[in-house]
């Protein structure tokens, strides 16, 4: 009997979404992640859920209402990580008319499957909050609802649900070998240690290393697929109002600028096509300065190259035969045969459909062996056991019960885990029951669970994936958290021996 019914290769989202939709229908699940979990392309999306407006200019209806209901999803089991927000259109009258925007998002209103975020509206930018960052040139602009979403933390959060109900999560864990038979035999380096793992059924959730991992792990003919580099860009923060600004730029596309960890702005997204080592993706130094050229064509204050405090970028896979159309869409494709055990592959797709994604792909394998039906769309993710519109109530709770706290750090900590924050601050009294300080906000009660739960190793993990604290973190802080972490790995170790 094999170890396990599914064997998950790669701990992206489309990898973690797979281990959760799994272990939830009754299967015995495994993943293993060669590094940490959303370390690629994963960490550097636009971080919306959205039903993507400029899929109404190229007609994909079907595709915008279906991802309008997986926004509402999202809101139902993440409102700790999903966050509601005003989107701003500037209207410019060289780009598409003001007719247009207000025909698509009059459309976009009616697409959604409820009502519960403001619908679509015209503002006076001259006498609205929402113009105080723009050029003058701009008198008018649309604001509709859409979210965003702490694209590593549902990453995350995603696999700690998994291990939950009972997937093994494995980083660190590097598969090096696969032999196909009746079920799957795959040899592992985890952490220093060969190890042989057997499954009825395997999944490659590689991202960028699908073909890759396909010739020479699996050895299998890899799917056509092409490779694609996201890029964003990360300046001090550019705007007071909590709205994200949708810009026209000149060449058509639509250039987004969001609110970033309270002070900063993200500003993204250029694509093309990639070609390279996946786990180096360098940003161009053009497309730094075309994201830099489209916000300074709107807004007041002017940015240049110097003034980029991070760029995030990130390859993945798309079906070669999309031509780049439909890669919101990802794709899923099986392959089984008389005596060969199954092979799933996923990959390409974004954020707001990846739930639904998985979804599909784990049904897929129903005719392997029975499982139980399908739930996640209904089931909230760790912390999330409170409504969409009661976040600010939770954190209030929080600042009430743990009173040496400010605003910001209880707002930061409810948005990353919810009511799983109240684990995290257990019953101090002041801010030193929480152990040595790493800056202004981590501390070491938060840095142990992370690792105790969340699979962090290295400072990297905590302070670009788990948190965003990275940004602002001084170097003497950062040797503080790097000699902790050691020192708790070490204990942790000595402990479960």
């Amino acid at each position: 009997m094999a170890d396990y019914d599914l064997a998950i290769i790669g701990g992206g989202l489309n990898g973690v979404s797979i281990a959760r939709d799994a272990a939830g229908r009754g299967l015995r699940v495994i993943l293993l992640e060669q590094g940490d979990l959303g370390a690629g392309a994963s960490s550097a999306s636009p971080r919306l859920i959205h039903g993507d407006l400029a899929g109404l200019e190229r007609r994909h209806f079907l595709r915008v209402r279906s991802a309008l209901a997986e926004r509402d999803v999202w809101l139902r089991i993440a409102p700790h990580l999903v966050r509601p927000m005003r989107f701003a259109i500037p209207a410019h009258s060289d780009e598409r008319p003001a007719w247009q925007l207000r025909s698509w998002l009059l459309l976009y209103d009616r697409l959604a499957s409820r009502n519960d975020l403001p619908a679509s509206a015209t503002v006076d930018v001259t006498h609205h909050p929402v113009g105080n960052a723009l050029k003058r040139p701009f008198g008018t602009a649309f604001e509709y609802s859409d979210c965003v979403v702490d694209d590593s933390r549902l990453v995350v959060l995603t696999a700690v649900d998994a291990a939950a109900r009972g997937a093994v999560i494995r980083t660190g864990a590097r598969c090096t070998r696969a032999e196909r038979g009746k079920e799957w035999r795959l040899a592992t380096k985890d952490r220093g240690f060969r190890q042989i793992v057997t499954a009825r059924a395997v999944a490659n959730a590689t991202g960028a290393w699908t073909s890759s991992v396909a010739e020479t792990v699996l050895r299998v003919p890899p799917p056509k697929v092409a490779a694609v580099q996201m890029d964003q860009i990360v300046v001090r923060r550019l705007f007071d109002s909590d709205n994200v600004y949708v810009f026209q730029n000149s060449d058509g596309q639509l250039i987004f600028a969001s609110p970033y960890e309270r002070d900063f702005t993200l500003i993204g997204t250029v694509s093309h096509a990639f070609k390279g080592d996946p786990a180096i993706v360098a940003m161009a130094a053009g497309d730094v300065a075309y994201l830099c050229d489209a916000a300074n064509r709107y807004f007041r204050e002017r940015i240049e190259t110097v003034d980029v405090v991070r760029t995030l970028s990130g390859a993945n896979m798309v079906p070669a035969s999309a031509g780049g159309r439909h890669q919101r869409d990802g794709a899923i494709t099986l392959d089984h045969g008389r005596g060969k055990a199954p092979l799933l592959n996923i990959f390409g797709g974004d954020v707001t459909t990846s739930r639904l994604r998985a979804e599909r792909a784990v049904s897929k394998l129903t005719p392997f062996y029975p499982m139980s039906a399908r739930w996640t769309a209904k089931a909230p993710l760790p912390g999330g056991d409170f409504a969409w519109d009661r976040f600010d109530n939770e954190v209030d709770e929080v600042r009430d019960r743990w009173r040496f706290l400010g605003e910001d750090q209880a707002r930061r900590l409810v948005a990353a885990y919810g009511s799983n924050a109240k684990v995290i601050l257990g019953d101090a009294k002041a801010r030193s029951d929480l152990g040595p300080a790493f800056g202004p906000e981590l501390t070491a009660a938060e840095v142990r669970y992370l690792m105790q739960k969340e699979w962090a190793r290295f400072p990297d993990d905590v302070l670009w994936r788990r948190t965003k604290l990275g940004l602002t973190m001084q170097p003497a802080d950062r040797d503080a958290l790097a000699a902790f972490m050691a020192a708790t790995t070490l204990e942790l170790r000595c402990v479960a021996r």
